[in-house]
């Protein structure tokens, strides 16, 4: 019979058996390194409003995986449909990219795809740089026309690879008009989800969408029918359903509910980053949890006070980005100034820009008294 003192031993070794199984890692004894969570960022916006700049703000950065505009091949694949039908689609393409699961593009590209398929893959630092491209170092400031002269022949799989292997992924889109349906994304627990909310003074958007009508005609179609674009009214009808958008966005970032959206929403107008560049890419990356260095303060500074005047549809090169950014006051009619300022007068009251009475005031009027409110 078992005395007291081996049945003592024994019961010691099952305890510690026990507490080896259950609390100890697999594999080997040696700690376990938490990682840092990842963060992801949706700079949502609409066309001409600044958005590609600001999205290389976050593009450049050696932490962040960044894509432009992913959604495109959502519009381009189904453009018979409108843009509110086509929410839901757009919506898990964007949570499948902040997964790095690129797989969801099969749904709209070619089985033979490669790399250079993605829409605008070139103005992705990260695409342009190991280990999507061996040419590059990841800590490079890229220009998109030097990646896409000889980043271009990798295989699509290079995608997914480089985005697993950073800590902030950042998608810029301009197909969302409704943040109630990023909901679900917000409250996902697989997503740790900040939203940088950009807008832009109207008459810019109008001035700027006429020089790339034609760029944008299908996306126009999209947003109030093809029926709705004809006419000498069918660039104003665009505009209100735009900036309807941006007030309804507006009012659902502000709500103290539901909870998910505290401190995970972000106002912020175009004017001001061009108006004061390096302050506003600090209050950007501080509220994305990223790291402002010493060459990408230098980077953003030069970008944004260049002789470059902007004109091209998806131009991110040096410019004048303050005289680029108030260009419409010279060139834009005052009559058309006029139906802007009535389709949108309700985001423009809301989001801080000031309604223009005259031509005369239009073009005199200084840049402080422009704006209703300094800043958000």
């Amino acid at each position: 019979m078992m005395n007291s003192r081996s049945l003592h031993v024994l019961l010691t070794v099952a305890v510690l058996s026990f507490l080896l199984i259950y609390f100890l890692p697999c594999g080997n004894n040696a700690p376990v390194e938490e990682k840092p969570s990842l963060v992801h960022i949706l700079i949502l916006s609409s066309w001409r409003s600044g958005s590609s700049f600001t999205g290389q703000i976050f593009s450049q950065h050696p932490s962040v995986f960044y894509l432009m505009e992913p959604a495109w091949h959502v519009w381009v694949t189904m453009h018979q449909n409108s843009a509110q039908v086509l929410h839901m689609a757009v919506r898990d393409l964007v949570r499948s990219v902040f997964l790095c699961d690129m797989s969801v593009f099969d749904a709209y590209m070619s089985s033979q795809k490669q790399k250079s398929d993605l829409f605008q893959w070139e103005t992705s630092r990260a695409l342009c740089s190991p280990p999507a491209c061996d040419l590059f170092s990841r800590s490079d400031i890229i220009p998109a026309g030097n990646c896409k002269t000889i980043c271009s022949k990798y295989p699509f799989s290079k995608v997914e690879e480089a985005c697993k292997t950073y800590s902030h992924v950042a998608i810029k889109e301009v197909r969302f008009f409704d943040l109630k349906v990023l909901y679900p994304l917000l409250a996902d627990p697989s997503l740790n989800l900040k939203i940088i909310h950009l807008v832009r003074d109207p008459r810019a958007v109008f001035r700027s969408r006429e020089n790339t009508m034609a760029d944008l005609k299908r996306d126009s179609n999209i947003i109030v029918g093809s029926q709705g674009t004809k006419g000498e009214m069918g660039p104003y009808y665009t505009m209100q359903v735009i900036c309807k958008s941006h007030v309804e966005i507006y009012k659902a970032g502000r709500k103290a509910t539901p909870s998910f959206l505290k401190d995970r929403y972000l106002l912020v107008r175009y004017e001001d980053i061009v108006r004061d560049p390096v302050a506003r890419a600090a209050q950007m990356y501080r509220f994305a949890e990223l790291h402002f260095t010493a060459e990408l303060q230098k980077w953003v500074h030069n970008i944004t006070h260049g002789k470059g005047q902007g004109a091209q549809a998806f131009d991110i090169g040096s410019r004048d980005a303050l005289g680029v950014s108030q260009a419409w006051r010279k060139t834009l009619p005052f009559q058309k100034v006029q139906k802007v300022q009535n389709v949108c007068k309700d985001a423009m009251d809301l989001l801080g820009y000031q309604l223009l009475r005259s031509e005369e005031e239009q073009k005199n009027m200084s840049l402080d008294l422009l704006f209703a409110q300094d800043s958000f």
